[in-house]
């Protein structure tokens, strides 16, 4: 038997056989890249044929982590003169303050004239983002930050300011979380197309509607009492064709939609003491 031909036959045989593993792993590679661009042009094709639109979208590589908290306790009262703090509940969690001379906003038109108000007269005000203004019923509502990310619905963590027919701040009512920890691990967030992916599978992104805002925050994962768990969460804001707005809030991390809906009536309709 000739041992170098033997040899080389092997030699040549492994030769093909590694040639054609990485061919079929080449192809199986060209497929889910394909699958994947495929899947985006998918929900993009689908958004268009509807009529759905959207701006520019935040960055995709943006990544977050899980943070902690717990609700802070107003130990002490306001020392302004000209406010006036009542506790409303027993653990102190929750203040009231009314203002003995009303301060007047620059201009209720503007959003900004709330935001200033707040800075200037409100305890740790520059770590709350203006959510919403109803001129109607004459109250702004703020949600707590972290990063720029607003904390989604949470009781704890909400600023409403009420003013009068003058246009004059009359009383606000407050909750915060404080000593907020991230942990040490960062997730990469899911790409807004691939929420709108979702969102459009559960039938919610309705046709002829505008994908108004995106925008990344947090929403309560667990509520123990003092201490908060609050996980990174989409926000999507959508104007139907009638001007109607609808939100979606939709877990950053593993892509389920969060059902707020029942926390965010109850958050709505609380009495507050709003007059």
């Amino acid at each position: 038997m000739d041992w170098n031909r033997t040899k080389s036959i092997f030699i040549f045989v492994f030769l093909i056989l590694n040639i054609f593993l990485y061919w079929m792993y080449l192809n199986r590679y060209n497929e889910a890249q394909s699958v994947e661009i495929l899947g985006e042009k998918t929900i993009e094709a689908r958004l268009k044929d509807d009529n759905i639109t959207y701006g520019p979208l935040p960055n995709s590589n943006d990544s977050a982590t899980y943070i902690t908290g717990k609700v802070h306790i107003f130990k002490n009262t306001v020392s302004d003169d000209n406010q006036q703090v009542r506790f409303t509940d027993e653990t102190h969690a929750h203040i009231r303050v009314n203002f003995i001379n009303p301060v007047k906003l620059r201009n209720i038109n503007d959003d900004t004239s709330f935001t200033d108000f707040v800075h200037t007269n409100v305890k740790e005000g520059d770590s709350y983002a203006l959510w919403k203004v109803d001129r109607e019923e004459r109250v702004a509502v703020f949600f707590q930050k972290k990063n720029n990310r607003m904390f989604y619905y949470n009781d704890s963590a909400v600023l409403k300011v009420q003013w009068n027919l003058d246009n004059e701040v009359t009383m606000y009512e407050q909750t915060m979380i404080d000593n907020i920890e991230e942990m040490e691990q960062q997730e990469t967030v899911i790409p807004p197309l691939q929420i709108f992916q979702t969102l459009y599978n559960k039938g919610l992104l309705k046709s002829e509607s505008r994908i108004k805002q995106v925008k990344l925050g947090y929403s309560t994962f667990s509520n123990l009492t003092q201490t908060q768990v609050l996980i990174p969460t989409w926000e999507v804001q959508v104007e139907l064709s009638d001007g109607e707005i609808e939100e979606y809030f939709v877990d950053a991390i593993d892509g389920k939609i969060i059902e707020i809906q029942g926390d965010k009536q109850e958050a709505e309709e609380e009495d507050w003491g709003v007059e």
